[in-house]
C-alpha cells in the first residue's frame, strides 16, 4: 500500500502530470510493462499505443540494441522499425524526449532485413515533439539498386518539431522529408554517415547519404532546418532536390561532406544543394518552382561546392553566408526555363539574391562564385564581385577547422567558438545591406556571424524570466546607460522564424548607476517562445540581449489522484474542482478503445469521487482513465 501511494503522490506532484500523462522507456523496460518509472516499456513503439496528445514519453539513456522482431511494419520496400502515426493536437503535442540529463543511443546494427529499405524512425503523425535522441550502426542490405536507408523519416506529419537529434556512424541518411509542412528540425547532427553497400549512379559510391533532405510534395509550406551540422557524409551535408515547396536553411553548418573521415573521396560532396530536379519528366515538375533561403550558414572545405544552386529552375536568396575552402565557394548553376525543351538544358545562374556573403580560400581557381550570369542577378556586398571588399585570413579571430565539432551550448545551440568569426578590426564589419534582419552597429556585418559592431551605450548586466501562471515576467539589469532610449521587448514561438514586438519600457537616456528593469507579458497562451531584448540608442544603433526560452502551461491547476494502483478490486478516482464545472470521466483501453463512460454532466466547486468499479476491467493489464474539465484533457494511466 505504501508504494500504492507513493506512486500516487508522484503523479499529483509532477508538474507535466497536472494536465497529461507521462510515460517511461528503458533499455531494461519490457513492454507488458505499465510504462512507469518504475516499470518502463522496453520500446518508444509501445508508448506511442499509451499515448493521447498532451502526453510525455521519456526515453531513459543508454544502449536499445534494436532487433529485426522490433520492426513495427513493413510496406512495400519499406521496414519501419518505429512507426510514430499517433498525433497530437494544437498546444498538445505527443512528446517523445531523452530524459532530462540522459543519452538514449538506438543501435541498429542487428537490423538487416534482406531487400528492405530500413526507416529507423518512420513519422506520419503530426504535432509531435522528438528530442534528444542518437541513431548509431544504420543498414543497407540492397546491393544491386539504387537505394537508401534513413534515420528519420518525416513522411506525412505536419507542425512537428525535431529537435537535438544525433544520427551518426551508419549507412543512412539522417533526416529525410518528402511530405508534411510547418516542421523545425532543431539544433541536429548528422555526421559519418556511408553507404558502402549498394550500386549508385554506376558504382560503390554511398550517393545518396545526405546528412539532411528536404523534399517535400506539393502543399509542404515552411519547412525549416535551423542549427544543425552535417560532417563527413559520404554525399551531400543538405539537399533539397526535387522539393515542391521552398526550404529554409538557417544558422546552420556543412563541413566535409563528400570524404570518409580519412577524407577518401565518396559522392558529389556539396555543402548545401539548394534545388534541382534531375532527370525527371517534364511533367513531375512542380506547378510553381520554388525559391530556396539560405541564411547565416557555414560551408567548409566539402569535396565539391559550398553552396550550390544545382542547376535549379528559378534562383534562391543567399544572404550572410560564410564559405571555406570549398572547390568553389558559391555555384549558381541553374537550367533556362520550364518548358519542354529547356527544362533540361544548364545555363548560367538567374534570379538569384546574392548578399552579405563570405568567400575565402576556394580550392580552384575563379571559385569564389561561378555559373552566374551578372545582369540576371542581385550580387551586392560580398567578398566577391566588390572592388571596395577584400578578405583574408587576418580577418577572422581563427580558421582552426577543429572548432567545428565543438560540443554544443547547454541548451542545444551550436557553439559559440572563434572559427571565422570576424576580428572587430575587420574591414568586414558594418560592410552588408540590410536584408531585414537584426544587427549591431551601422550596418550588418558580412558572413553568417555578426560581431559586436559598433560599442552600444548600454552595459547589460543580466536578462531573466519568471513564469506566473500564464504570465511571463522579464527582469534585466544594466550598469550604465549613455543616450540610451529603451527597449522593444520581442516573442517568437519556438517553432517560427518571426520576431514580434509586444511591448517597450523606456530607458534613462544618461545614467551612471545600476538600475533594474521590468516587464510584464499577461495572459500568454500555453506553448514555448523565446524573449529577447531589443536595446536602441537616441543614434538609431541596435543591439540585441541574449535569448530565452520560456515555457508556458496550462493555467489550470487540478490534482488528480487515482488509486490504488495497480487495481485490485475497485479504484477511486479523487480531483477537486476550483469552481463549478462540465466533467467527461470515461475509462479506455491503451489502444484507445472506450470502455466505460463513468460520468458525465455539471459538477459543482470542491473535493470529486469517481468510483471505478472492477466491474469494468475486463482483463488485467493497463487502462487510461480520461477525465475533461471544460474541455481540459487530464489523463492517467492504470494497471489491472
Amino acid at each position: 500500500m505504501r508504494n500504492y501511494l507513493l506512486l500516487t503522490l508522484f503523479y499529483c506532484l509532477c508538474p507535466g502530470s497536472l494536465f497529461s500523462a507521462v510515460y517511461y522507456v528503458a533499455p531494461n523496460g519490457v513492454n507488458t510493462n505499465p510504462g512507469t518509472v518504475n516499470d518502463p516499456f522496453l520500446t518508444i513503439q509501445q508508448a506511442q499505443a499509451a499515448v493521447i496528445p498532451g502526453d510525455t514519453v521519456y526515453v531513459r539513456g543508454g544502449t536499445y540494441m534494436m532487433s529485426v522482431d522490433q520492426v513495427a511494419a513493413y510496406s512495400g520496400i519499406w521496414a519501419y522499425v518505429t512507426l510514430l502515426n499517433k498525433s497530437g493536437t494544437p498546444g498538445k503535442r505527443i512528446n517523445y524526449w531523452a530524459y532530462p540529463g540522459e543519452k538514449p543511443v538506438f543501435n541498429y546494427t542487428n537490423i538487416k532485413p534482406p531487400n528492405y529499405r530500413i526507416n529507423a524512425f518512420e513519422v506520419t503523425g503530426s504535432w509531435l515533439h522528438i528530442k534528444g535522441l542518437e541513431v548509431v550502426g544504420m543498414q543497407v542490405t540492397i546491393t544491386n539498386a539504387n537505394t537508401q536507408s534513413i534515420c528519420f523519416a518525416a513522411n506525412g506529419g505536419s507542425n512537428n518539431i525535431y529537435e537535438l537529434l544525433s544520427m551518426h556512424d551508419g549507412m543512412a541518411i539522417g533526416f529525410y522529408l518528402t511530405r508534411g509542412s510547418n516542421n523545425l528540425v532543431l539544433n541536429c547532427d548528422a555526421y559519418r554517415n556511408n553507404d558502402p553497400v549498394s550500386q549508385s549512379g554506376g558504382g560503390v559510391n554511398g550517393g545518396n547519404v545526405d546528412g539532411f533532405g528536404n523534399h517535400p510534395n506539393a502543399g509542404g509550406v515552411n519547412n525549416i532546418f535551423r542549427g544543425c551540422r552535417a560532417w563527413f557524409n559520404s554525399d551531400d551535408g543538405y539537399d533539397c532536390i526535387s522539393a515542391h515547396e521552398t526550404t529554409t536553411f538557417e544558422n546552420c553548418w556543412a563541413f566535409y561532406n563528400g570524404y570518409t573521415p580519412g577524407f577518401v573521396s565518396r559522392a558529389d560532396g556539396n555543402g548545401f544543394k539548394a534545388g534541382g530536379y534531375g532527370g525527371g519528366a517534364f511533367t513531375a515538375l512542380p506547378v510553381n518552382i520554388p525559391r530556396n533561403t539560405i541564411r547565416f550558414c557555414l560551408a567548409v572545405r566539402n569535396k565539391s561546392n559550398g553552396f550550390y544552386s544545382n542547376h535549379h529552375l528559378e534562383g534562391s536568396d543567399w544572404y550572410n553566408n560564410t564559405a571555406y575552402l570549398n572547390a568553389a565557394n558559391y555555384n549558381m548553376l541553374n537550367r533556362k526555363a520550364k518548358t519542354i525543351s529547356d527544362y533540361l538544358v544548364d545555363v548560367p545562374g538567374y534570379n538569384h539574391n546574392i548578399k552579405n556573403n563570405i568567400s575565402l580560400a576556394p580550392r580552384s581557381a575563379n571559385g569564389d562564385i561561378t555559373s552566374y550570369d551578372p545582369a540576371l542577378n542581385v550580387i551586392t556586398n560580398n567578398t566577391f564581385l566588390n572592388p571596395g571588399i577584400t578578405v583574408s585570413t587576418n580577418d577572422f579571430l581563427s580558421i582552426d577547422t577543429a572548432l567545428l565539432v565543438a560540443p554544443r551550448q547547454p541548451n542545444g545551440d551550436l557553439p559559440v567558438v572563434d572559427f571565422l568569426r570576424l576580428k572587430p578590426t575587420s574591414n568586414l564589419v558594418d560592410k552588408g545591406v540590410n536584408v531585414g534582419f537584426p544587427f549591431n552597429g551601422a550596418a550588418p556585418d558580412l558572413g553568417a556571424f555578426e560581431t559586436g559592431g559598433s560599442t552600444l551605450p548600454v552595459q547589460q548586466l543580466s536578462f531573466s524570466s519568471t513564469v506566473a501562471g500564464d504570465n511571463v515576467l522579464l527582469n534585466w539589469k544594466v550598469a550604465s546607460e549613455v543616450q540610451n532610449k529603451g527597449w522593444d521587448i520581442e516573442r517568437r514561438e519556438q517553432s517560427e522564424l518571426t520576431w514580434r514586438i509586444i511591448g517597450f519600457v523606456a530607458g534613462r537616456l544618461n545614467a551612471a548607476a545600476m538600475a533594474s528593469y521590468a516587464f510584464t507579458d499577461k495572459k500568454v497562451q500555453a506553448g514555448r517562445y523565446h524573449y529577447r531584448l531589443r536595446q536602441v540608442d537616441a543614434d538609431g544603433n541596435t543591439g540585441y540581449s541574449n535569448m530565452l526560452l520560456v515555457k508556458i502551461r496550462s493555467n489550470k491547476s487540478i490534482e488528480v489522484a487515482v488509486y490504488p494502483i495497480p487495481v485490485i478490486d475497485n479504484a477511486t478516482v479523487k480531483y477537486t474542482l476550483a469552481k463549478a464545472a462540465n466533467v467527461n470521466l470515461a475509462l479506455y483501453k491503451t489502444s484507445g478503445e472506450l470502455v466505460a463512460q463513468v460520468f458525465k454532466g455539471a459538477q459543482q466547486a470542491g473535493s470529486q469521487e469517481q468510483l471505478l468499479s472492477r466491474q469494468l476491467f475486463a482483463a488485467k493489464g493497463s487502462y487510461v482513465v480520461k477525465l475533461s474539465i471544460d474541455g481540459e484533457i487530464i489523463t492517467r494511466m492504470i494497471t489491472m
